[in-house]
């Protein structure tokens, strides 16, 4: 076993996972193709064996399926009482996550993770309520099938042309500690949906013709298996990482090939494809970008760049790494991704070259131990990427850097001129040498050689004697020379290379930051259009072009949102060009080998779930192309703008769907309080009505007046309780105006108290309201109607008899209205629900209100910039406190006696 010192930081990463996971509960799947394999009668079998040597299971949510030998394998055993939740009129049974942690049981046996749990529930979905269980320290069993997992959604789809909406998150499913395969063969499966073992009878035919047909089972079959596979791969490449072990081991074929800027290397990566299909192998494609690599050409990195590409449409993996070898960083990557196979092309170079400067073949087999090593020469036929020539020399450097180059070295030669009556020869040859360090510095590795040989040169013919020639007298000389030679040459070398370094490094600095500028600005953005104008505006000044985003409509076709302000405009020609792309997924258009003949290029926008739409980009150069790393830079640039779009539709379904639990919750109560509120004046007014139609000629006068002062107080009391709905409701909406004037609040609290006068008799009524109190600004018949309602609150939660108190103060910024009372108080955490809609407690003398009297109170306060707010007082009962603001000047208060 190879071992190698730890990373102090991985270590410290490592012990701190260790310590999450020993507090976190244990998660086993039992992982199916299908519904019908036997997943839940797997478990089940498994938790009985557990429970028969003595471990505590509880099954949390058990679905049978009303088949019997499931129900069979649950007795016996605890079983945890469904969570009943009213939906549209059905009782439904969901997992009862409190009572589950409560009872806190060694091992919860939960059901059909990937299920929607009703609205209401504290978690959208069933694998959030796991989740909560596991970080509660409680070992979680649970079944779930292939189609359900996020990333496999779109496959699952195009097999079986239908598309499953109860997705779990690929995360769940990786931080499982077990998964278990139960596997069944299509055949086995059918035989089981014939028998009515999986559906009922009436659904087994339709069933048998669409999802579960035989070529789809064994297409989600394979899906199964690779994914489980892929898990278990994970968990042997986590076991070699915490036991440090570099050695590979080749449980699975994973091919390396690596790429460079040869003319040969796109033969290379179709060959090497043909080897990973041969063998079933995942196939990664490498480039090591090296300090060597920082003086290819333009020409050059485009070719890297387009292998890459080409390596990306043949389904492999792309990897970029950077180092100062290539056989030490593709040996060290190799041997962390578990690579049992590499992949490289014949060198073309001459024998004497691989002596002189080495074999990159030869040390990859020296150095690769038990990886084998595979040398491919590639196709025979021609290769798109590799028909360029390649050619043998190409000045790096424009001919004025030269120039310049010779003109630092002429300068020097005019310095030592000045200075070598008094000076050694060593000392004028440093001159030299700043020279050469100087023009490395600004001119490039072209003139820097240059410089080099020109500085011995001038330094043998200026000043070594005999002056004035190249002849040597001394030839100790020689060896001066060829020191200060290769020194310069050192020196020149390095010191482009820290140049060339630097420049690169401000080159991915400047794109990672604009990158990073798009996804910040993406995220924080506040509503689509911000988002697409943020995205549009990145891409604009990132690439010097005019962009256009397409999206597609609820048939499909894609168009310009009227959001994007700055899109260009897209003529017919392009838009069906646009269309294909968003069709087949693929980049078209200007500068492709795709309906080349567009105005602009259009690349797909895909994220996780789906295509999102088309990114349209024109070049502003002359002849409007991309180069290839500005294509790989475009894909990065859009794949982060449809992420950000997916994101933002996400969030706008998720609104929705609360939207509309919250529209169905209110409308289920505001059925249930005009059922319960309405239908007592209306059968009041009925029933007098009725009395004074039927027995008219036998009722008194008295009687009859009796009888039509019901109606009328009944539908007082019904058109107040209609008013305050539809108050509540435009409150809530913001349509309601205010009307603002100056006024004090003994001009609000006393006409609350005199249309209260008759209710109010026999209680002692207590007020405390200073007189230097200053002037309000706010709408008096509605500050009146929020103290009407808190003092009506009072009168129906107290016993007759008891005080209320109103009192008045003012802060530094509000005024502060109190009305308490001395009945039971508010039950403990009621303190801010008092406020919403149709919430009612118990009244004292038994009939509670409608439960919109606080809501709007709320509402009031609200619209005039305060808050209202509820606690209990140390005495005994409530107090319903509400603030207004007050603003920086106001009129003042008339002087004198009142």
């Amino acid at each position: 076993m190879e071992t190698s010192r730890p990373d102090p930081s991985a270590l410290l990463q490592k012990l701190q996972a260790d310590e999450k996971r020993q507090k976190r509960g244990r998660l086993k799947i039992f992982f199916g193709a299908a519904p019908g394999v036997g997943k839940t009668y797997a478990m089940l079998t498994a938790a009985r064996r557990l429970y028969a040597d003595g471990v505590d299971v509880l099954v949390g949510y058990g679905e049978t399926h009303k088949r019997s030998e499931v129900a069979e394998l649950m007795l016996g055993m605890e079983i945890l009482p469904r969570r009943q939740v009213e939906y549209r009129g059905t009782v439904l049974g969901e997992f009862d996550l409190d009572a589950a942690v409560a009872r806190r049981p060694q091992i919860l046996l939960v059901d059909e993770l990937a299920h929607t749990n009703a609205p209401g529930s504290r978690f959208e979905k069933r694998w959030q309520d796991v989740e909560a269980v596991l970080e509660a320290g409680i070992d979680v069993h649970t079944t779930l099938n292939v189609q359900h997992l996020e990333s496999l959604n779109d496959i699952v789809s195009q097999i079986t042309g239908i598309q499953v909406q109860e997705t779990v998150p690929d995360s769940v499913f990786a931080q499982a500690d077990e998964v278990e395969l139960i596997d069944l063969p299509p055949d086995s499966l059918l035989e089981r949906l014939k028998q009515g073992r999986i559906y009922l009878p009436d659904v087994v035919a339709r069933a048998a013709t669409s999802y579960f047909r035989k070529g789809n089972l064994a297409a989600l079959r394979e899906l199964a298996l690779r994914r489980t596979a892929e898990w278990v791969d994970t968990q042997m490449q986590s076991y070699k990482d915490e036991h440090r072990i570099s050695r590979v081991w080749p449980a699975g074929e994973r091919i390396l090939v690596y790429v460079d800027e040869s003319p040969l290397c796109g033969r290379l990566v179709r060959a090497a494809k043909r080897l990973a299909v041969g063998t079933r192998a995942e196939l990664i494609a490498v480039s090591v970008e090296t300090p060597d690599s920082l003086r290819l050409s333009q020409e050059d990195r485009e070719r890297l760049v387009a292998t890459l590409r080409l390596a990306e449409s043949l389904d492999a993996e792309t990897v970029t790494l950077s180092g100062r070898s290539v056989v030490d960083e593709l040996v060290r990557y190799a041997q962390t991704r578990n690579v049992n196979k590499i992949a490289i092309g014949k060198t073309i170079r001459s024998l004497w070259k691989d002596v002189l400067l080495g074999s990159l073949v030869g040390d990859l087999i020296r150095r690769s131990g038990e990886i084998e090593v595979y040398v491919i020469s590639g196709d025979e036929e021609e290769d798109p990427v590799s028909r360029a020539p390649h050619p043998r020399f190409r000045p790096t450097s424009p001919w004025p850097a030269y120039v310049m180059a010779a003109g630092i070295v002429a300068a020097c030669t005019g310095v030592d001129y000045l200075l070598f009556r008094r000076f050694d020869l060593a000392n004028l040859a440093m001159i030299y040498l700043l020279g050469v360090v100087l023009a490395a510095a600004t001119c490039g590795r072209g003139p820097s050689v240059i410089a080099s040989v020109l500085a011995v040169a001038a330094l043998d013919f200026c000043f070594v004697p005999p002056r004035l020639t190249l002849a040597i007298s001394d030839t100790q000389y020689l060896v001066t020379f060829a020191v200060m030679l290769l020194v310069a040459l050192l020196t020149s070398t390095l010191m482009v290379r820290i140049r060339d370094q630097a420049e690169s490094a401000r080159e991915r600095e400047k794109l990672t930051s604009a990158l990073y500028a798009m996804t910040r600005e993406l995220a924080a953005a506040r509503d689509f259009e911000e988002l697409i104008a943020n995205g549009s505006r990145h891409l604009r000044e990132t690439f010097a072009s005019s962009v256009a985003l397409l999206l597609p409509d609820d048939a499909g076709r894609v168009k310009v949102p009227t959001e994007d302000k700055m899109a260009f405009e897209v003529d017919p020609t392009d838009l069906g060009v646009a269309q294909w792309v968003h069709d087949h997924g693929k980049m078209a258009g200007r500068g492709t080998g795709t309906l080349p003949g567009a105005r602009a290029l259009y690349l797909p926008l895909r994220a996780a779930q789906g295509k999102v739409g088309v990114l349209g980009v024109r070049s502003e150069e002359a002849d409007g192309a991309f180069a290839a790393k500005q294509l790989y830079l475009l894909e990065t640039f859009a794949n982060q703008l449809a992420l950000a779009i997916e994101r933002r539709r996400v969030l706008a379904d998720t609104q929705q769907a609360k939207l509309q639990a919250e529209t169905e919750r209110l409308r289920s109560a505001l059925l249930s309080s005009v059922s319960h509120d309405l239908r007592t004046p209306l059968a009041v007014i009925t029933g007098a009505a009725s009395s004074l139609i039927e027995d008219r000629t036998v009722l008194d006068e008295e009687t009859k007046r009796e009888l039509t002062r019901s109606i009328y107080d009944e539908a007082e009391r019904l058109n107040k309780l209609i008013g305050n709905l539809v108050f509540a409701t435009r409150l809530e909406a913001g349509n309601v105006s205010l009307r603002k004037e100056w006024l004090a609040l003994e001009e609000v609290v006393g006409p609350a108290l005199t249309r209260l006068r008759e209710a109010l008799a026999g209680r002692p009524i207590k007020t405390t309201i200073r007189r230097d109190l200053p002037l309000v600004q706010a709408d008096g018949v509605l500050i009146e109607q929020v103290v009407l309602n808190l003092l009506e609150n009072s009168l129906r939660y107290t016993p007759p008899g008891t005080p209320i108190e109103i009192s008045a103060w003012r802060t530094d910024k509000t005024i502060v209205v109190k009305i308490a009372d001395r009945g039971a108080g508010l039950p403990q955490g009621t303190e801010q629900r008092v406020f919403e809609r149709f919430y009612r407690g118990t009244s004292a003398s038994g009939t509670a209100g409608m439960g919109l009297g606080l809501t709007i109170c709320r509402g009031i306060v609200a619209a005039h910039g305060g808050r209202i707010w509820a606690e209990n007082e140390p005495e005994g009962g409530a107090a319903f406190y509400f603030s207004l603001p007050l603003p920086e000047a106001g009129p003042a208060l008339p002087s004198g006696d009142s």
